[in-house]
């Protein structure tokens, strides 16, 4: 019971922090920006977004299994996490792509130290992170262009 306990918390963890970024939406302003060629359409981001924090899920559940809470790897993946959460607010809240764009890139780094380290317990969970570092690389490079097309 314990294990199916963790992994709905870290869910709930994940999920609660998608939660936190999705009070700053896109709204009026995001749709009269210039737009990068390669950016997707808007319902695209929902369903990836949503596999993306369940596999972060998966991923630190499986690590807190093998370390407990009080564990280098999980704080590593907290700070991601603040990091993530901290980037809709920047960019569509704000309206401050430059700001965004150092958070993401922070955020970065933050997803690649956690997966090196959920790789050293949990090779599966270092897996789990390779989709989310490949979103975040894209949407680095859309938050790039975003601001470089509205100065």
């Amino acid at each position: 019971m314990k294990t199916v306990l963790g992994l709905v918390a870290f869910i709930a963890l994940t999920w609660g922090a998608a939660a936190v970024g999705a009070v700053a939406s896109p709204g009026e302003w995001y749709q009269t920006l210039r737009r990068p060629a390669l950016t997707p359409p808007s319902w695209v981001f929902g369903p990836v977004w949503t596999l993306l924090y369940t596999m972060m899920a998966i991923a630190a559940w499986l690590v807190w299994r093998q370390t407990g809470w009080k564990s280098w790897p999980l704080g590593l993946f907290l700070v991601q996490l603040l990091f993530n959460m901290a980037w809709s607010p920047l960019f569509f809240g704000m309206r401050r792509p430059d700001l965004a764009l150092l958070d993401i890139v922070a955020l970065w780094i933050a997803i690649v130290a956690t997966m090196v380290s959920f790789f050293r317990v949990v090779p599966l969970a270092g897996w789990l992170f390779v989709p989310y570092l490949a979103w975040v690389s894209f949407a680095t490079y859309l938050n790039y262009q975003f601001w470089q097309l509205n100065p």
